[in-house]
C-alpha cells in the first residue's frame, strides 16, 4: 500500500469540506488555495460553475514582506472585486487547510472590505 503524502490528507479533508460547502450566484464559494511561496483565492459559483472573482499574491501589487501580510493584502484585493461584482456575502472553503495562519489573515483581509465571511 502506497503511502500517503501531506497532500493526499489535505485533498481527503478538502473533499469532506466540499460535501458541505457549496456556493450560489447570491452567496459565492470563497476557495483558498496555499502554495510554499503563493496564496490564491476565487469566488466560485457552484451553480453555474463559474469563477466570479480571484486574487493571488501574484497579482498583488503591495505583495512584500510576511507571507500573512501578503494574505491579507490578497484578501483586501478579492473583496474589493467582490464588492465590485455587487457580492456581499460569501461562504468560507478553507480547502483543507487549517483555520490559521495565511489562510486566516487571507479571510480577515476579505472580512475589513466589509464582505460578510
Amino acid at each position: 500500500m502506497a503511502r500517503a503524502t501531506r497532500n493526499d490528507g489535505r485533498t481527503r479533508r478538502h473533499a469532506r469540506v466540499r460535501e458541505k460547502v457549496r456556493g450560489s450566484a447570491a452567496r459565492p464559494r470563497l476557495a483558498v488555495f496555499r502554495s510554499l511561496t503563493h496564496i490564491y483565492a476565487q469566488l466560485v459559483d457552484d451553480d453555474a460553475g463559474t469563477t466570479l472573482a480571484a486574487a493571488s499574491s501574484l497579482d498583488a501589487k503591495d505583495a512584500k514582506g510576511k507571507r500573512t501580510e501578503v494574505a491579507k493584502n490578497v484578501g483586501t484585493l478579492l473583496g474589493d472585486r467582490a464588492k465590485q461584482k455587487g457580492v456581499t456575502e460569501v461562504v468560507f472553503d478553507r480547502g483543507g487547510y487549517r483555520y490559521h495562519g495565511r489562510v486566516k489573515a487571507l479571510a480577515e483581509g476579505v472580512r475589513a472590505t466589509g464582505v460578510k465571511v
